[in-house]
């Protein structure tokens, strides 16, 4: 029996800015560490980042918490 992979990261928000082509805001999710990242996207263009909290630390979403209250 093959069962399906789950995917490793899953998109949580997708921004876009009002005009702006080719241009987004994506905060995405580790599914197995749970660490929050950001990543902007500017043509071809972009950068990825982990999201740290006040101490420095990595941002860790887990299912049950609520993702305004972290953001």
């Amino acid at each position: 029996i093959i069962m399906a992979k789950q995917k490793r990261f899953e998109v949580l928000l997708n921004e876009t800015p009002n005009g702006g082509m080719m241009m987004a805001t994506v905060i995405i999710r580790d599914t197995v560490t749970g660490v929050l990242y950001l990543q902007l996207v500017n043509g071809y263009g972009g950068g990825l980042t982990p999201l740290l909290d006040a101490d420095g630390k990595p941002i860790v979403w887990n299912d049950g918490d609520e993702l305004n209250g972290m953001l």
